[in-house]
Formats: C-alpha cells, sequence, structure tokens
C-alpha cells in the first residue's frame, strides 16, 4: 500500500494557487507523490504546463487579480491550498495604492473567492482541506510592508472564519506560516530591502530577514509542503482554525 493510501490522500484532488513556482511548486510535487491529482493554478502559463506536466497534474491559468471572474466560479476539488502572494516594500507614505489594492486582490480577495467556490462541493462530500499558505507575517508586522502584512493578517481570520462553518461539514482551514522561504518572491525582496533599511543588498538575509529567527537559516519550500500535505490528510481532522508557524522561533519572541 503506497503511503498516499495509507494517509487516504490517494484519489483526492488538490487546486494550488501560485502552484507554479517556490511553495506552490513544492507542494504540488509532494501531494502528487502521495496520489493527489493536482491542478497547479498559476498566472504564468508556461510554468504552470511545465510543473504540471512533471507530476501528472493538470494547469490551470488564471489571474488572480481578476475577482470578477473568480465571482463566478464553482471550483470541485477536496483539497484547496492558497499560496498565490507578491510583495512590495515601501513607506506607508509612498506606498503606490495601486500596488496596495492588487497585494490585497491576490492574497486576500482571490483565497476568500476560491473558498467561497469550493465549499458547496466539500460540504456535499463531508470532507474537504482550506489550507491558507499565511506567513510569520500573518502574526508579527515590520515596517514597509503595510500591504503584505494587512492581507496576511487578514488571511488568518478568514481562515478562522472558515475553520468555524467547515467544521461541522468535515471541513478544516487552517494557516501555514513559515518565515522566509528560499523561493523567488523572497529573492526579489533582496534590492528593494537594502534600499529602504540603507543597507548593501549582501547583508538583508542576516541583518534583516533571519534577524529574530534562533535558526539562521532560509526555511526550505520542501519544509512547508511536507506541512501542508499532512494537513491536507484526514489524519489531521482535528487541526482546525490553526496557525502553525514554521519561522525558526521568530514568533516565541
Amino acid at each position: 500500500m503506497s503511503q498516499g493510501a495509507e494517509q487516504g490522500l490517494a484519489g483526492k484532488r488538490a487546486v494550488i494557487t501560485g502552484g507554479a513556482s517556490g511553495i506552490g511548486a513544492a507542494c504540488a510535487a509532494a501531494l502528487a507523490e502521495q496520489g493527489v491529482k493536482v491542478r497547479v493554478a498559476d498566472v504564468n502559463a508556461e510554468a504552470a504546463e511545465r510543473v504540471a506536466a512533471e507530476i501528472g497534474g493538470e494547469a490551470w491559468v488564471i489571474d488572480f487579480t481578476d475577482t470578477d471572474a473568480q465571482a463566478e466560479l464553482s471550483l470541485d476539488t477536496d483539497i484547496l491550498i492558497n499560496n498565490a502572494g507578491i510583495q512590495h516594500v515601501s513607506p506607508i507614505q509612498d506606498f503606490d495604492y495601486a500596488k496596495y489594492r492588487r497585494i490585497m486582490a491576490i492574497m486576500l480577495d482571490s483565497p476568500f473567492l476560491l473558498i467561497r467556490a469550493a465549499l458547496p462541493g466539500m460540504y456535499e462530500r463531508g470532507y474537504g482541506r482550506v489550507i491558507n499558505i499565511s506567513s510569520v507575517h500573518g502574526l508579527r508586522a515590520s515596517p514597509f510592508k503595510s500591504a503584505y502584512v494587512a492581507a496576511k493578517h487578514g488571511l488568518e481570520g478568514l481562515s478562522k472564519v472558515t475553520a468555524l462553518e467547515g467544521g461541522p461539514h468535515g471541513v478544516t482551514s487552517n494557516c501555514v506560516n513559515p518565515g522566509y522561504v528560499r523561493t523567488p518572491l523572497v529573492e526579489k525582496q533582496i534590492a528593494d530591502q537594502a534600499r529602504v533599511h540603507g543597507i548593501p543588498e549582501s547583508d538583508v538575509v542576516e541583518k534583516i530577514m533571519l534577524t529574530e529567527s534562533a535558526v539562521k537559516r532560509l526555511v526550505e519550500p520542501a519544509e512547508v509542503a511536507s506541512l501542508v500535505t499532512w494537513l491536507a490528510s484526514p489524519v489531521a481532522g482535528m487541526v482546525n482554525g490553526a496557525s502553525y508557524t514554521m519561522d525558526g522561533g521568530w514568533t516565541s519572541r
């Protein structure tokens, strides 16, 4: 018997937003190994198709800023992983409002709409897993990230409400809260972080990204995927409304 069969994941269906790179791609690979049929949802068509081909899944090309289109969706899936995200680093007084709204659309409005689209089918089957890739910034704040921190804090609240409503129907909702993960999103921040903090780019990881963590390294995408895989399984059925930190001790302070 495969590990996926033992965990009850074989034959399940998953949708992973931002699934074409970073944490999303790692989750897609990990779930596929357990026998899950994965839809790789991403705005980057070429990358989504490549990852889907590698894992035997399906690509779903979608623009998460198009909330009008998502408002009409009906989503038939057992597992929904809200992972898509972007970042912009700027003091509030200089923060471009269009960029603020774009971050909120991708990281809070879209998860709401996708959860809303997925719940009816999950309720009907009596099983569902909503896993929201939040962040340490869903629990703590950092300067110059007003939109990202606001969106992640909002996602935490949305996840808890989903947990309360979904629990009686066999649907759980949880957040995973990593610190800085070795992904393209984090790598792209380094120049911006250096600029707003007035330090060399070579100092950003040590002096900004890892300063609060007791474990002085970046989180690996596969580590996040391992926790996500467990949360997706039936054995995690009593884990609901939780926020699982994976931050090297950052939030212990």
